[in-house]
């Protein structure tokens, strides 16, 4: 990984969330759209991805944000395969939330392989049993893995 991408991702994961908003806001003028992925395997794992640029715990849904004039499908697809290398099927909305000037697209999706980190934004590609996931993952992403999967809530 270049020495300006850790110290970017360094001061990134240093930033309050207000200003991480902020930034984003800034090259996003109207709003920002992203898309994430509750994405399955054969065995009934879920794909979790050790992200460079989340604050706190890297540990989270693969996803990112939405080029101008993509379709939120098709961002997802392209997200997991920039990150993973691989390749969707059975992709689903699941949901749409919403946070002041921000948008994220939510689905469900399965995947055949393993996957292999294939950006710099993702040091590790995992599948968990999405009854043991790491406990330092967002609780919000834990709490909507285990609804999906219809866990005990």
């Amino acid at each position: 990984m270049s020495f300006v991408l850790k110290t970017l991702a360094r001061v990134w994961k240093l930033l309050p969330r207000d200003g991480r908003i902020f930034f984003a806001r800034l090259t996003q003028k109207k709003f920002t759209a992203s898309v994430a992925g509750v994405v399955r395997d054969d065995k009934g794992r879920v794909l979790v991805l050790d992200h460079v640029l989340r604050p706190a715990s890297g540990w989270g849904l693969p996803g990112g944000f939405m080029k101008h004039f993509e379709q939120p499908v098709e961002a997802l697809k392209r997200e997991i395969r920039e990150e993973t290398g691989l390749e969707l099927s059975e992709v689903e909305l699941y949901r749409t939330r919403t946070l002041r000037r921000h948008i994220e697209f939510i689905f469900t999706a399965r995947a055949n392989g393993r996957g292999e980190v294939k950006s710099r934004e993702i040091t590790a590609v995992e599948w968990f049993d999405p009854a043991k996931l790491p406990p330092e993952m967002n609780v919000d992403q834990q709490f909507l893995i285990r609804k999906v999967f219809g866990l005990d809530l």
